[in-house]
């Protein structure tokens, strides 16, 4: 269960340091990528690892 949490704060982090890259990182430019490409990247991660925490939290309450 403390995996699970843990999965689920991480994920959702880094999920909203995202979308604060995707809506206010419009402007900014550096050499080799934009910020918005990077805050659409963080959402994804961010996504799969709040899934890959709902799931291993389901599955730690089936168990007991």
């Amino acid at each position: 269960m403390r995996t699970a949490r843990k999965n689920l704060i991480e994920g959702s982090s880094t999920a909203l340091v995202g979308l604060a890259l995707v809506l206010f990182g419009d402007g900014v430019g550096i050499p080799v990528f934009t910020l918005t490409k990077v805050g659409v990247v963080m959402l994804a991660v961010g996504g799969v690892m709040v899934l890959v925490g709902l799931v291993r939290s389901s599955r730690g309450s089936a168990r007991s």
